[in-house]
């Protein structure tokens, strides 16, 4: 395998553990210059189209939110995303990793997204200086 081969693989890769897939549409929330790049294009590479921002209007699969300690309240955010977000959607809340400027303790995202009506799914490493967080919404009862 190339290097230029493995490189991409383990770009895509990065996406592939957020459980992305080709054809979702991604919005990405809170886009700073500390953002991971490399993140980002995989996510691109791997769903075919350019991530989507605040001010898309129509559903999105996916919610890509980064969100550091200081950027305001969490909750009302979370409510925000939840908007556009389809059915069965997810949001990703990637914060910056413990002893990294702007970490977010676990137990406030937590007691945040129960506010929200969302439930921690799982948590990922996501990117060299951000952890995932993976929120959903809880399933409707028939």
């Amino acid at each position: 395998m190339s290097a230029t081969a493995g490189q991409a693989q383990g770009e895509r890769g990065l996406a592939e553990r957020l459980g992305l897939k080709p054809g979702q549409v991604v919005q990405e929330i809170g886009w700073d210059e500390d953002s991971d790049d490399e993140l980002r294009e995989s996510i691109e590479d791997l769903t075919g189209s350019e991530l989507v921002d605040e001010d898309y209007d129509d559903v999105v699969d996916v919610v890509l939110l980064w969100w550091r300690d200081g950027d305001g309240d969490l909750f009302d955010v979370l409510t925000g995303a939840q908007t556009g977000l389809a059915d069965g959607g997810q949001i990703w809340l990637l914060t910056p990793k413990a002893g990294r400027d702007g970490h977010v303790e676990p137990s406030d995202i937590g007691e945040d997204a129960t506010t929200a009506g969302l439930s921690q799914t799982s948590s990922i490493s996501a990117a060299a200086d951000w952890s995932g967080t993976r929120l959903a919404t809880p399933k409707t009862r028939r």
